[in-house]
C-alpha cells in the first residue's frame, strides 16, 4: 500500500510536473520546425475546452502561444534573469505592502500557491502539446 501511495504523490509532485511541461515545450521546440508558420493560425480548439471547461489561451495565435510557452520553460530553467531596463521600471511601479508575517500561515500559502503552480503547469503542458497536435496537422505530417 505504501508504493502505491509514493507512485501517486510522486506523479502529482511538483518536480515531476515541471519536467512534464519541461518535457512538452522540447517536444514542440523539436516538432516545429518553422515556427512563423503558427503565425495567425487561431488557437482556439476543440481540445483546450474539454481539458478543463475553459479556453485559456484562446487569445491570439498559435505563435504568439508558442514564444510564450518557450520563455516560460526558459524562465524555469536558467531562472528569470533581471536587465537593469527592467529592474528600473519595476522601480517606477508602487510595490505592495508586505504582508504581517506574524499572523500569517505560512504553511497555508505554501499550499495554495504549489497548488496554483501545480494546476498553471498541468494546463501550460496540456497548452504545449495541443499546440504541437495543432502544427503537425497544419503542416500534414500526423503520427
Amino acid at each position: 500500500m505504501m508504493q502505491i501511495s509514493e507512485s501517486y504523490n510522486q506523479k502529482n509532485s511538483l518536480y515531476n510536473a515541471m519536467n512534464r511541461f519541461i518535457g512538452a515545450v522540447n517536444n514542440m521546440d523539436q516538432t516545429v520546425m518553422v515556427p512563423s508558420m503558427l503565425r495567425d493560425v487561431p488557437l482556439d480548439d476543440a481540445e483546450d475546452v474539454k481539458a478543463d471547461g475553459s479556453a485559456y489561451f484562446h487569445d491570439g495565435d498559435m505563435y504568439s502561444s508558442y514564444l510564450l510557452l518557450k520563455s516560460i520553460r526558459n524562465h524555469m530553467e536558467w531562472g528569470i534573469l533581471q536587465s537593469d531596463e527592467w529592474r528600473g521600471e519595476q522601480a517606477e511601479l508602487p510595490q505592495a505592502s508586505p504582508p504581517d508575517s506574524e499572523d500569517d500561515d505560512l504553511e497555508k500559502q505554501f499550499h495554495f500557491h504549489l497548488t496554483g503552480l501545480h494546476a498553471v503547469l498541468s494546463k501550460l503542458t496540456r497548452k504545449a502539446n495541443t499546440l504541437t497536435s495543432r502544427y503537425k496537422e497544419e503542416v500534414g505530417c500526423r503520427n
